[in-house]
């Protein structure tokens, strides 16, 4: 019953969204109701990713469950890339990495800690994955102090941006060779690896059926989205900094936050905390790079200077997600303090 409603809702939110934006509808009627559409469709994004997921196994599944959940935001981006607007690009990049950190693994640790007192992980996997965030923080800070310097050119900068473009892939995918090939026993997590017992909704055939028609609905969804983006955050004195970094990213994250927060419930907090930091993971490592490189194959390169603020933000985030996560064990007051974060930071953005 549950299910049905669920796809009525999608398929009457995918309509709806199609017949504003075809009729040219108010603008922020359109806005408001690709953005319900969205996160519908995420959902049924999620939902076909597991089930594909469920015939794939534990290592390839974990990696498309990261693919697909990024999907949205991934398709959301390369559409205000298209637009040229870079900054609200880097904005929502900004805001998937410190939404995961904070708001997605935030709510996991309250939720679980809630129901359990205190709930486990693996800790070399934990320590893994903050030192490659460390590593993409270096790889945004580098490039946003040397741009000041003197006769550091519009070309050497394209430049720059590439390059650490292409080496922090590079890094993406050995760690993806470490993680699921040369050391993957070592980073096996105990409750990732135990079989649920739940008997996926779709054939495997129907499963990568579905994968490829939610694909294709985010797709639609998400450039209706960024069409109406400049109306709205003009008519509501909104900076392109706030919407990328908090409505954009907490609408492509959507499907991510229920998957982790259900799972943290049954007591699955390593898959949980998996979502949430490798989420963050691929968007710094690979999101991001692969829209840089995108833009210059489009003629015009987007750079990868942050400004000092969504720098800070990442970093604040970084730090105390790797404080809160580097133990291998969480309780609900650690996902509280993420939560404190998150908010701290939102009004900080919504300010400026």
């Amino acid at each position: 019953m549950r299910q049905k409603l669920f796809f009525t809702g999608l398929i009457v939110m995918f309509v709806f969204s199609a017949i504003a934006h075809f009729a040219h509808l108010d603008m922020t009627l359109q806005f408001a109701v690709s953005a319900v559409a969205i996160v519908f469709a995420a959902g049924f994004l999620g939902q076909a990713t597991e089930s594909v997921a469920h015939y794939a196994g534990q290592r390839l599944g974990g990696f498309l469950n990261a693919t697909f959940g990024n999907a949205a935001e991934l398709i959301i981006a390369f559409f205000l890339v298209k637009e040229g607007l870079f900054d609200m690009v880097k904005a929502s990049i900004t805001g998937s990495i410190i939404g995961n950190l904070l708001l997605v693994l935030g709510l996991s640790l309250l939720a679980g800690g809630l129901k359990f007192k205190q709930q486990h992980f693996n800790q070399q996997l934990a320590q893994h994955n903050s030192t490659l965030m460390l590593l993409a923080v270096i790889g945004l800070f580098v490039p946003a102090i040397f741009v000041g310097a003197e006769h550091f050119t519009m070309e050497k900068d394209h430049f720059l941006s590439l390059s650490v473009a292409v080496i922090l892939i590079l890094a993406y995918v050995l760690w993806l060779l470490f993680s699921m090939v040369t050391h993957k026993q070592m980073l096996a997590d105990s409750e990732m690896s135990a079989d649920h017992g739940e008997a996926p909704a779709w054939s495997k055939g129907r499963s990568v059926l579905m994968l490829v028609v939610a694909t294709v609905m985010v797709a639609f969804i998400s450039e209706w989205l960024v069409h109406t983006l400049d109306t709205f955050t003009t008519r509501f004195g909104l900076s392109e900094l706030f919407v990328g970094a908090f409505i954009i990213a907490i609408v492509g994250n959507a499907a991510e936050h229920s998957a982790a927060v259900l799972l943290a419930l049954r007591n699955k907090i390593g898959a949980a905390v998996e979502i949430a930091v490798g989420s963050s993971l691929q968007i710094a490592l690979f999101v991001a790079p692969v829209l840089i490189i995108a833009s210059a194959l489009m003629g015009k390169t987007m750079d990868i200077i942050f400004t000092p603020i969504e720098l800070t933000a990442i970093a604040v985030s970084v730090f105390i997600a790797k404080s809160v996560s580097g133990d291998g064990q969480t309780n609900w007051y650690e996902g509280a303090l993420l939560l404190m974060v998150y908010c701290i930071l939102g009004i900080a953005f919504y300010l400026v």
